[in-house]
């Protein structure tokens, strides 16, 4: 199915389409495809110059979803697969994509809206012509499992309904050979559903000890999570993550197992571990959170997981396409090495327009699909409106870590980002690269003039702009993690900020959460900020080739 980027979707938040430009030394993106009739270095490149894994050549490099995409869950229905990832603290949450050859993916819409808290690694599961996610979700105070569900995967989707599973992570939805449904969940244990998959039937039981890896290897934790169900001829196989999902480049990986009933034993496969990272010399780190997924033909499997981009945590966890090899013995095993080669796309898929415009011109009527609150209170929505090509964010908290901010997803290893500013007189606004509330860089202005953001703390400049200026268009580059600031009073003549910032450090292992490094904007103080006119651009450099 093809859906309108424009389409109205979840609880009145919809899609806006935003068109992309063109770089430097760059084939304009194809307009019935979105991808690029040539390359920029190994990767093609899409809207806005963002680099997409299909090279235009009948082959894809990994990512499939460049950015931080993680806990990918998939499913195919049809001709079509539908997929989801962890979300966390970003709200509208769980956009759901759709592809026709598991290269190419493009949005439908958010799943979640209301808020329940940091949602983690969900399942996205259809059964009996209806689907569901499965969400595991915490807040300070209270975690535990929910469930959405829909007749279509665009939505629009149903409220959360609590499950009461508060010492689980990573449910997976199977059902059994004697018809009841189960979620299987992190540690080995299991929970069975009642037939609506509303509730639970029973309790938590405790069903299989996962594999373990040798005692000498780097790894950051045992951590058994995200258990991956599947039936497969006389077959049930669970794919678990095992070894931490950051920490040492070579910890996180994928083990399997099976058994001939859904009630074991579990059988451990003799080639575990199926997917691991080797060596911190390898393009992708901490691979790991697997499913098995069917490829266009009965013939042809893959895995779909995630992984950290070598030397980029900062990019958050990665979705990356996988092709196994099924043996005669009934297991499968990965096929595609370190992942630093490119594979052949699917065949006899559909290319579908791929990817995402970060770029954005407000003229919608509702906030674009790129776009995510930072942990938003129940009012989030209330706080921001689009008129007239201009996006209308109502001030919230006195600085970035307790503003909210509005973030977008970006994949791409250089790039830059620009928006005029026109605040109000006691609002405070500026554009950031966002980490979480703890950690964060940019640049912002109020009355008394400019300010900067670095480690996550705020520093009064020196009158850079004129006293009481309420209007600026600022620009910010990220060049490997190089961060270089612009500001213009007019929007022609440029004065580059005199600090620079290095900013590898902004990620997981320095400030926990799950999370990626973003481009954001905030609005703090009293009033409102108008934002107008951002553009995102995707930059080609050596570093791509």
């Amino acid at each position: 199915m093809t859906v309108s980027r424009r389409q109205t979707l979840g609880l009145g938040l919809g899609l806006a389409a935003s068109s992309g430009l063109v770089l430097p030394g760059c084939s304009r993106s194809a307009p019935e495809t979105g991808m690029a009739a040539g390359a920029c270095g190994r990767w093609g490149r899409g809207l806005d110059g963002q680099r997409i894994a299909d090279r235009g050549d009948g082959s894809f490099l990994n990512p499939v979803l460049a950015g931080d995409h993680p806990d990918p869950s998939i499913i195919k229905d049809g001709d079509t697969w539908y997929l989801t990832f962890s979300t966390f603290d970003a709200y509208p949450g769980l956009l759901i994509w759709q592809s026709k050859d598991l290269v190419n993916w493009q949005p439908l819409g958010p799943a979640l809206t209301t808020p329940i808290g940091s949602v983690w690694a969900p399942d996205l599961i259809a059964h009996d012509g209806r689907f569901y996610i499965y969400i595991p979700a915490r807040t300070d105070d209270y975690k535990s499992i929910y469930v959405i569900h829909a007749d279509r995967p665009e939505g629009p989707w149903s409220e959360p309904v609590d499950l009461g599973l508060p010492d689980h992570i990573d449910p997976g939805h199977i059902v059994g050979e004697d018809g009841e449904r189960y979620l299987f969940l992190s540690n080995g244990d299991r929970v069975r559903l009642t037939p609506d998959g509303l509730s639970v039937a029973g309790p938590v039981e405790h069903v299989y000890d996962p594999w373990r890896y040798p005692e000498d290897w780097d790894v950051e934790c045992f951590c058994p999570e995200g258990p991956k169900m599947l039936r497969r001829g006389e077959w049930f196989y669970m794919l678990t993550a095992v070894g931490g999902t950051a920490g040492p480049p070579t910890g996180h990986m994928v083990i399997a197992a099976r058994s001939r009933s859904i009630h074991g034993p579990w059988e451990h496969a003799p080639n575990n571990p199926q997917v691991r990272t080797l060596s911190r010399e390898e393009d992708w780190w901490s691979r790991g959170h697997a499913t098995l997924v069917e490829g266009p033909t009965a013939d042809d499997w893959y895995l779909i997981y995630h992984g950290y981009e070598r030397d980029f945590w900062t990019l958050g966890r990665q979705c990356l396409l996988e092709p196994v090899r099924w043996r005669a013995d009934g297991w499968f095993e990965a096929a595609g090495g370190d992942l630093s080669d490119a594979f052949p796309i699917p065949a006899g898929g559909e290319a579908l327009p791929h990817g995402l415009a970060l770029s954005d011109d407000f003229s919608g009527e509702r906030l674009g699909p790129q776009w995510g609150f930072f942990r938003p209170g129940l009012d989030a929505y209330d706080r921001v409106r689009q008129s007239d090509n201009v996006l209308h964010l109502q001030a919230r908290g006195e600085q970035p870590r307790d503003s909210s901010p509005l973030c977008f997803v970006t994949g791409d290893l250089r790039y830059q980002v620009e928006v005029t500013i026109e605040r109000d007189e006691d609002c405070r606004a500026g554009l950031l690269l966002f980490y979480n509330d703890r950690l964060y860089a940019g640049l912002g202005f109020d009355a008394d003039g400019l300010v900067m953001h670095r480690y996550g703390e705020e520093r009064r400049r020196r009158q850079d702009i004129p006293a009481g200026t309420t209007r600026l268009r600022l620009r910010l580059e990220n060049n490997r993690h190089l961060l270089t600031l612009h500001f213009s009073l007019d929007g022609q003549r440029w004065t580059k900020f005199d600090v620079q910032m290095e900013v590898s450090g902004y990620h997981h292992n320095t400030a926990y959460d799950f999370l990626s490094l973003r481009p954001a904007i905030y609005a703090a103080g009293a009033g409102e900020a108008r934002f107008s006119d951002l553009v995102y651009r995707g930059q080609c450099d050596l570093g791509d080739v």
